[in-house]
């Protein structure tokens, strides 16, 4: 790809961005949320065409006029946000388009066992392929993607993010199902926010900035991490978690209290309380059960057992309407799917959970949603600044800041926040960390599900380890290492001596 510009209306997202990909290589592309980089995979797969420049494949150059003639040259592409269909089957997701059939019959069958060979080469027998697909777990339809790009004897894959809903060990049968790949001479290109992948796995960075290549060609072993991310952001930047600070009132009553929680075949006799100014901080590894929790305290699933409280006040199962009146807000691991209106514009994800307050005579005033929303914009440092645009433009660093303006609106006394860093760049990120923090200055009771075990021990103040649906250890941040938690959440280990009482 040589000199690729694509512009949307007011936006030049492209400007002239060079990459070239070899056989057998793992080629990792960099970059900070909005660097252009998804856009510039889209090009490649046929979803956009560029308004200039010129791609070439084995050194003839070639149209892409739609992802059809992407695929038919080998380019499979696996978007972060999933294509799949959910009411189709895993085996019906796979072949999607290239439908098997003999005479003009379907052969669902011979599908079925196709689908199961590629599930069982990435490590999945356990997948069925007459499982509905929108019933699987977010580990489980990646999977199922990648099986597809693999049906269709592909000689490039893109991979946007696959490791953001694997776990360790699936993190590391990726890595083994790549390397055989490239072994093949198949070629990858690989987008992950975790440098620590692309050492693992890469063999050479391009980086993108503002539209543009800054740096191609880069040994992905050899460059440093302050390196890159120096050309991803312009300038240096650690991971550094802002400062705890002690609670106000240590002995103040809890805000969120959760007793003998149970959801029948997910997580049972989970226990904790978080107190204003406190986060909590939820480590495991992905199907453990901490998503489920944070989603069964909102109401988003009822449960089985157990009793939620805030406040004092005891809410009712399943009723995520009485949590938001309580004060509770989440934001959920899928925010695109579960937490964003995406065809809606900036100001309406904000004020959607606040709609009540700005009803005229049983009419909304669009103007006040507008000031309402632009306060919190500005205030998060949201980019863009313009609340009229579609929410769906932003970046993943910036569309999460709108889902936290949402509850901030609310003045929301517990926010349940999951996986609030994934998909976001290490500038972002930063910034979102210190949000956390000065939330809960403000009093705010945090509760934080992270895959990425530093983040909780940097952000929290307390930690449970869940492994299994059963919290196996409670603990003072500063009493565990990353050593610790992993061992505890691989094993399942049993609660260490004094680690066994909830926060």
């Amino acid at each position: 790809m040589r000199g690729i510009v694509k512009e949307f209306p007011g936006v030049r997202a492209l400007d002239g961005v060079d990459l070239d990909v070899r056989a057998g290589e793992v080629h990792c592309l960099l970059g900070q949320n909005g660097a252009g980089k998804s856009t510039l995979i889209k090009v490649l797969a046929g979803a956009h065409q560029p308004d200039a420049g010129q791609i070439s494949w084995d050194g003839a150059p070639v149209t892409l006029g739609d992802p059809q003639a992407a695929m038919s040259l080998g380019i499979a592409t696996i978007y972060q946000e999933l294509d799949l269909v959910a009411g189709l089957t895993v085996a019906d997701n796979v072949f999607l388009g290239r439908e098997r059939s003999r005479f003009g019959l379907s052969r669902p069958a011979h599908a079925n066992r196709a689908a199961a060979e590629l599930l069982a080469r990435l490590g999945h027998p356990e997948i069925r392929p007459t499982a509905e697909v929108g019933q699987l777990s977010a580990a489980s339809q990646q999977m199922v993607s990648m099986a597809r790009a693999l049906s269709q004897d592909a000689r490039l894959i893109v991979m946007d993010e696959p490791s953001a809903v694997l776990d360790g060990e699936e993190v590391e049968h990726l890595f083994q199902v790549i390397r055989d790949l490239t072994a093949e001479g198949v070629a990858v290109v690989y987008i992950s926010h975790r440098l620590e992948e692309i050492r693992s796995v890469g063999d050479r960075i391009t980086v993108l900035k503002d539209g543009r290549t800054v740096a191609t060609g880069l040994p992905a072993r050899e460059t440093g991490t302050r390196e890159v991310i120096t050309l991803m952001t312009g300038r240096t930047i650690e991971y550094v978690f802002p400062p705890r600070r002690p609670l106000a009132d240590p002995g103040a009553a809890p805000l969120l209290e959760v007793a003998d929680l149970s959801l029948a075949g997910r997580f049972a006799g989970v226990s904790f309380a978080v107190r204003p100014g406190e986060v909590l901080g939820l480590a495991g590894l992905v199907g453990s059960g901490r998503s489920e929790i944070l989603e069964t305290v909102f109401g988003a699933r009822k449960a089985t057992t157990g009793t939620v409280t805030v406040a004092g006040k005891r809410l009712r199962h399943g009723d995520v309407a009485a949590a938001v009146a309580a004060g509770v807000g989440l934001a959920p691991e899928e925010r695109k799917s579960q937490g964003l209106l995406l065809g809606e514009p900036i100001y309406r994800n904000i004020t959607v959970s606040s709609l009540a307050r700005f009803a005229r005579g049983g009419f909304l005033s669009a103007g006040a949603e507008r000031q309402a929303a632009q306060e919190q914009a500005d205030a998060l440092d949201l980019r863009p600044v313009d609340v009229d645009r579609e929410v769906r433009t932003l970046s993943g660093g910036n569309q999460q800041k709108v889902v936290l303006a949402r509850w901030l609106l609310r003045d929301c006394q517990v926010l349940l926040l999951d996986e609030p860093t994934r998909g976001v760049d290490v500038g972002a990120r930063s910034e979102i960390y210190a949000l956390i923090r000065a939330l809960a200055d403000r009093g705010v009771a945090v509760v934080v599900v992270s895959s990425e075990i530093p983040e909780v021990l940097g952000l929290a103040d307390h930690v449970l380890v869940v492994a299994d649906g059963a919290v196996v250890a409670s603990a003072g941040a500063g009493e565990l290492d990353e050593h610790r938690v992993l061992d505890l959440v691989m094993q399942g280990a049993a609660p260490a001596a004094g680690q066994g009482d909830a926060a």
